[in-house]
């Protein structure tokens, strides 16, 4: 089951603040929730550990980070993908990497797509703002 919330994997309290702004500002209803390394994710998106019993299904997208503690954006795309409930979850990586050895390790893992952080904040805002649009008004997830 699909909800209709974003997931941000964000460990830079910046960034987050901005993400939470600027999606905010842009008038999307959604919920928004936030965790904070690799390990808090997979036990948000499997409702485990500190998430245990979490209701309200799977989010309409993930925005991950790679540098995150614990455990990487890359291992934590890789262990969706390898689990039958979430290996067709909507997963864009969204980091300041400019490595292509990352884009092509997002990619070779499944990501749907791979989004550079810009470094000027109004330029990061309307990048998410624009992620969101897309992936909670334009984009048609497959049935579950």
């Amino acid at each position: 089951m699909q909800s209709h919330a974003i997931l941000i994997v964000e460990d830079n309290p910046q960034d987050e603040l901005l993400m939470l702004r600027a999606l905010r500002k842009s008038n999307l209803a959604n919920r928004i929730d936030v965790v904070r390394d690799g390990q808090q994710a997979l036990d948000y998106l499997f409702a485990e550990g500190e998430f245990a019993g979490r209701t309200g299904g799977l989010p309409a997208v993930v925005l991950l980070d790679i540098g995150l503690p614990r455990l990487s954006g890359l291992e934590v795309l890789a262990r969706l993908r390898a689990d039958p409930r979430t290996r067709l979850q909507p997963v864009v990586i969204l980091t300041s990497s400019d490595e292509e050895r990352d884009r092509l390790r997002s990619y070779e893992n499944g990501a749907n797509s791979f989004v550079r952080k810009p470094l000027d904040f109004s330029e990061l805002a309307e990048t998410i703002v624009r992620l969101g649009i897309y992936w909670l008004l334009v984009n048609e997830p497959p049935l579950r």
